[in-house]
């Protein structure tokens, strides 16, 4: 799937002239974190996050009303004197799975979108990548996950998919992980029903070890520094 299915196209922006006291009322009003700020023919030059801002205002003005009289002194203060300029951006033609890789790389909350020519397209959030992983695993729909233990060898993925679909049952997504055991995989398909017992003494009875995902751990997995 590409970002550019995935995005937030109607974005909401500021120019760099805009003063943080309007960056801020338009956060606000849209409950939004991030406004990417542009220039003339919808340029990307920088992006503005709450926390820019929070980081520009005096903690004691932030908590007052905007038509205190130090309102004045924060009006002067320019989007563009507290902005980041030129951030990291990624194309409409990326997919999701790499924006999801940079955005945990650079712990960020969100990355604008551009054209080839610099210009503004959408914003992709954290939000926005959740939002679409849930529509490709169908986690949507009502349905049981289950864990399974492969040897990683070929033809082992076909038995279980036929040992599922004989039972007549639907597949929403299945995820492959890796195991702290090198020859083995952790199989994880969402099947669209709750009626699992059957298929899990099936599998069983094919050799598989059902694993229990509410205790399904990460922190064995090797590590790749």
């Amino acid at each position: 799937m590409f970002v550019s299915k995935s995005m937030t196209a109607k974005v909401i922006t500021v120019r760099p002239e805009t003063s943080i006291i309007e960056a801020r009322a338009l956060m606000k009003e849209h409950h939004i974190r991030h406004l990417p700020v542009v220039e003339e023919g919808a340029v990307l030059v920088g992006i503005i996050t709450d926390r820019d801002i929070r980081s520009a205002l005096p903690a004691a003005f932030y908590a007052k009303s905007d038509t205190h009289p130090e309102a004045g002194e924060a009006a002067a203060i320019k989007v563009g004197d507290i902005m980041t300029a030129n951030p990291h951006t990624v194309s409409p033609e990326d997919t999701i799975e790499d924006a999801l890789l940079q955005i945990q790389t650079m712990r960020v909350g969100a990355f604008p979108v551009v054209d080839r020519k610099g210009r503004l397209q959408g914003l992709i959030s954290v939000r926005d990548l959740l939002r679409a992983f849930i529509n490709v695993l169908g986690i949507e729909e009502p349905g049981t996950l289950l864990g399974i233990l492969v040897e990683e060898k070929l033809g082992q993925m076909k038995i279980i998919v036929d040992a599922i679909t004989e039972e007549n049952i639907s597949f929403g997504s299945i995820l492959v992980s890796r195991h702290w055991e090198s020859n083995m995989r952790a199989v994880f398909p969402y099947l669209l029903t709750n009626n699992v017992s059957r298929v899990k003494k099936k599998l069983a009875g094919l050799g598989f070890t059902i694993l229990d995902p509410m205790e399904w751990t990460m922190d064995r997995l090797p590590r790749h520094d």
